[in-house]
């Protein structure tokens, strides 16, 4: 395994950079400019020119892109244009809430959809089978700012059950994850059903039923070992939630986190705030990568043998 580990994180060195040559790229060619946010009315072209200078703005993209990835390297983000507070400060700042969101959204994605998606499969061709496809099939159609918003207006407007918005209290978690989650569900129950129906179909299956093992048994003690697989890989790819805090649910929910502040920065084209942000999740979509393949790998020797 520990082979695998550091074969597999060598492979993740050229995504990092080209991941992170993107983010930088993306940031600077979206029209507008900080600079507008912090000039006064009336002010001079010599004051625009010197504030550029100040904050590098005014070197060739080559050369910020190599300043600002060395930076990084050394875990320096930069000064935040704008807040004029270090980028990684702000990061650290808003990470916790975003941490809260993304690991209760996805226990609660995995618990649920998982389960559902199992009872499916095992019930396949039933009513209980059509009737959770047909509710997979909304969950994964529904926008999650809408579905946010329907979730205020019914349990915090109308039923005054839990908070409009804000981070105070645990219970003003609960709507935000629900709207994270179903989404998540859908997915996951989608994907475990498929895995299971079709390891239900390969020949060692038809050998245990042949062998007098009960269908129970098997697929207990059989199927679900096998199915989980291709499962563990989709959660491994889910694991950007954490550090994502399903931006646009922040948002809506008026939610402290990486989100909020990513898109508070955006709209103030705070160029570094921004590259911090976007390199956080790549990095969090990187990293949920590798656990889910390592997750493989403990639970399927063929992996590791693939990559010797």
């Amino acid at each position: 395994m520990l082979g695998y580990f550091v074969r597999r994180l060598i492979m993740l060195l050229p995504v990092f950079l080209a991941m992170s040559a993107i983010v930088f790229l993306i940031v600077h060619l979206v029209p507008g400019d900080p600079i507008d946010h912090m000039l006064q009315i009336g002010a001079s072209a010599e004051r625009r020119q010197e504030l550029a200078a100040k904050f590098g703005l005014d070197r060739p993209l080559v050369v910020q892109y190599a300043l600002w990835l060395k930076a990084a390297l050394t875990g320096d983000l930069g000064e935040a244009i704008i807040l004029k507070q270090p980028v990684v400060d702000l990061i650290l700042a808003n990470l916790p809430y975003s941490l809260a969101l993304g690991l209760s959204a996805l226990l609660f994605s995995t618990v649920v959809g998982v389960s559902v998606g199992a009872a499916a499969a095992y019930f396949a061709g039933s009513w209980f089978d059509r009737i959770v496809m047909a509710g997979i099939l909304m969950g994964s159609m529904l926008p999650s700012f809408w579905l946010g918003l329907l979730m205020i207006l019914i349990f915090a407007v109308e039923l005054g059950l839990f908070p409009v918005s804000g981070a105070r209290s645990w219970d003003a978690l609960v709507l935000p994850v629900l709207t994270v989650g179903i989404g998540g569900v859908a997915l996951i129950a989608r994907v475990t059903r498929a895995a299971f129906v079709e390891v239900a179909q390969q020949d060692f299956v038809t050998l245990l039923h042949a062998k007098g093992l009960t269908r129970r048994r098997i697929f207990f003690r059989h199927l679900v070992r096998h199915a989980l697989m291709p499962v563990v890989t989709i959660l491994g790819l889910k694991v950007g939630w954490i550090l994502g805090g399903a931006v646009t649910v922040e948002y809506v929910f008026a939610r402290p986190g990486l989100g909020s502040l990513l898109i508070t920065s955006l709209g103030q084209r705070d160029y570094p705030v921004v590259q911090g942000c976007l390199l956080m999740l790549g990095m969090g979509v990187m990293l949920g990568t590798l656990v889910g393949d390592l997750a493989q790998a403990a639970m399927d020797p063929r992996v590791r043998d693939r990559m010797s």
